[in-house]
């Protein structure tokens, strides 16, 4: 049977067809904003016609498809989602607004000209009732459900097509927002409720509502899509299983999206870095930096000794969302970046982007110069062979728009095509230094794996800035992310908040906590067709020293915590904090706040194709030669097929590799050999 990936992004839905001959067959269409699902069928369609099968014939002989997408992302920052309402404990609506600060992450709180937040939700759409549990979870006022049922129906009043539900303490005592979603489906049934226990039951009330009201902002779009996606793919003869790629760097079922649409934040992004992860494990690379550079961003994951990081301090666009997620940092840097002059004179490459419409100036609709026309007329990807020769790319439209920013600079169209593409590699470089070096790392203590339709042709370019001796391609680098969903695992994060000092735990109630979480995880796979032998499971705590704000996650061996485990965990925690932070003070108290349990369960391994054996000389690959400019000197450059490539070829710089969906540009001082999965490595 067939394995599908399908990575839904805001240009192009990517469709990865894993064959039981364990051949990988890549497929694009256009992706269809106004309904994601055409798009993901027209890319089926094309994979059908490839096999020369009807859509029915070849939709049965799959079992998995997982999904990917980027619709709840795009849906939370261009503003595009459902009228949501917010029903909360009695003078606490303004929670959501007021946050951690007043001015919007990443803004000086001293820039006055900087509007003020706006929330999702509006202030008279935030209506409070009676309720009140206190920080032990005992009632102190019970909840009046009168109010709630006026609430309710004032929201459905004002049009709201979603409401959130965030009571203080719920975590503790969930009770009352049970009682209020009941009723709010009582009086307003055609509302999607959504309650902060079920989608947070953490302690830090900004926190959990603000991730609460964002789940109910996105659901009703997310809720549609996964409902229409299911009945249009079981009409067209889908009889298999549909998972979706979660924030978590997991997969998850559909049924269990539907409700928690927040966990689809970053789906797409997220799936990356297992490829990433798999590729490295396969080829003895434990410690590497998973770049993804596609049309308008640049992404970049940390995977050291094989372990996709994930955080909770997230945030998205200007929201805060404290679910686990895939640790990925973005900057916009990409094809469609635009250059310009800054009030300096000096040149800067993005972050503003073209996109695919108008797209670069090469596309024939924009008139920017952009990343991609600096790549096209230095001669690094072909004019009449991107995407495999879909698009014909003018390269006097290119020379046309960089020439509005090589007369201002006294500069050649050459001559500033080049500095382009230097200055957006060393912007890129910065992103993955700072993230290494956060982090307390050497970056050339890293292998790299490049992905995205624009990552291979810059690259090794990077890696000469950083250092970083090994750049790994895979030939699927531009179905990146779909290519990394192969290798997730099912699963799912839990959490319980539970505060206390280290020397005043009770075991007792944390050895329960962790049964109420795992007992839901087996319920939850359960309903996935996943048996209890196949489930494992990881525990990490939250902690931190007593006076101090932020935690640090520390992991938990074996199944039962014990006194004897407290010990342990606490030196773990001392030599942790040391390494993150270069001190530690195990002389003072330190105290556990979270509680943490990752329950997941191995897909079955997939197992690719290897290709032909050949030489170390590739000269019956060679396409053509073609001049390109390489530090401002035009080099006649041998340009390689990858369709003709065998494992064991080798490749000197400068030269290129020219595949279907993107261009491996191999500078000089690089060496390529193609490994027998069809991954190009790169070695300075």
């Amino acid at each position: 049977m067939k394995r599908i990936c399908i990575d839904v992004g805001g240009t192009f839905t990517d469709c990865l067809v894993l064959d039981e001959s364990g051949t990988l067959n890549l497929f694009k269409a256009p992706t269809t904003p106004g309904n994601p699902t055409d798009g993901l069928l027209d890319s089926l369609q094309k994979a059908a016609r490839a096999y020369k099968q009807t859509l029915s014939e070849f939709l049965g002989e799959v079992n998995l498809l997982m999904q990917g997408t980027t619709l709840a992302t795009n849906t939370l920052l261009t503003r595009r989602g459902a009228k949501t309402g917010l029903i909360t404990t009695k003078n606490f609506r303004d929670v959501i607004d007021l946050r951690r600060g007043i001015r919007p992450v990443g803004v000086s709180m001293y820039n006055v000209f900087i509007p003020p937040y706006e929330p999702l939700v509006p202030r008279w759409l935030r209506l409070g009732v009676d309720e009140r549990v206190l920080y032990d979870g005992s009632v102190l006022t019970p909840l009046n459900e009168q109010e709630v049922r006026q609430a309710a129906l004032e929201l459905k009043a004002q049009g709201c097509e979603t409401v959130a539900v965030g009571f203080l303490y719920s975590y503790l005592y969930p009770a009352h927002e049970k009682r209020a979603v009941e009723i709010i489906k009582e009086v307003f049934p055609e509302a999607h409720a959504v309650a902060s226990h079920e989608i947070l039951p953490v302690w830090r009330e900004y926190e959990r509502f603000t991730t609460t009201v964002v789940s109910a902002y996105v659901e009703p779009v997310i809720s549609r899509h996964l409902t229409n996606m299911e009945r249009r793919l079981r009409d067209a003869g889908f009889k298999g299983s549909v998972l979706m790629i979660l924030a978590n760097g997991m997969v998850g079922a559909v049924d269990q999206c539907i409700g928690r649409a927040v966990t689809l934040l970053n789906s797409g992004p997220a799936a990356a870095p297992s490829g990433a992860a798999h590729l490295g494990s396969a080829i003895g690379l434990n410690n590497v930096v998973s770049m993804d550079m596609g049309g308008t961003s640049f992404d970049v994951v940390l995977v050291k000794n094989g372990v996709i990081p994930t955080t909770s301090e997230n945030w998205v666009g200007d929201e805060r969302v404290a679910i686990k997620m895939v640790d990925v940092h973005t900057i916009g840097a990409g094809g469609g970046s635009i250059a310009w002059i800054d009030s300096l004179g000096l040149l800067r490459v993005g972050p503003g982007s073209a996109g695919a419409d108008p797209g670069p100036a090469c596309y024939g609709k924009g008139e920017e110069p952009t990343t991609t026309d600096a790549d096209l007329v230095l001669g690094y990807v072909p004019h009449d062979y991107f995407l495999g020769g879909d698009i014909a790319l003018d390269l006097e439209a290119s020379r046309r728009a960089i020439k509005k920013v090589a007369d201002p600079l006294g500069m050649s169209v050459e001559e500033a095509a080049q500095s382009m593409f230097t200055t957006i590699n060393h912007v890129m470089a910065d992103q993955i230094t700072t993230v290494l070096t956060k982090r307390g790392y050497d970056v050339r203590d890293f292998s790299m794996v490049a992905g995205g339709g624009a990552g291979p042709v810059h690259a090794a370019a990077m890696a000469q800035v950083l250092g970083i001796p090994t750049v790994v391609v895979p030939s699927v680098a531009a179905l990146y992310s779909a290519y990394g969903m192969f290798a997730m695992d099912i699963g799912r994060d839990y959490a319980r908040s539970y505060i206390s000092r280290a020397d005043g735990l009770d075991l007792g109630k944390v050895n329960r906590l962790y049964a109420e979480m795992e007992a839901e995880a087996y319920a939850a796979f359960a309903g996935m067709g996943v048996g209890k032998d196949a489930v494992t499971f990881s525990r990490t705590a939250d902690m931190r020293y007593v006076g101090q704000f932020h935690e640090v996650e520390v992991e938990i061996s074996g199944d039962v915590v014990s006194g004897d485990a407290v010990r342990v965990i606490l030196e773990a925690f001392h030599r942790q904090h040391e390494a993150l932070f270069e001190f530690s003070m195990p002389f003072l108290k330190v105290e556990f706040s979270t509680f943490r349990l990752k329950a997941s369960s191995p897909k079955a391994p997939f197992t690719l194709k290897k290709i032909g054996a050949g030489g170390k000389d590739a000269a019956a690959a060679l396409k053509r030669r073609r001049s390109c400019i390489f530090a401002g000197k035009k080099v006649d450059t041998p340009i390689y097929d990858g369709e003709q490539l065998l494992a064991g070829n080798v490749i000197a710089g400068p030269a290129i590799i020219e595949e279907r969906t993107t261009t491996v540009l191999i500078p000089g001082g690089f060496r390529c050999t193609v490994d027998e999965l069809k991954n190009y490595v790169l070695q300075q």
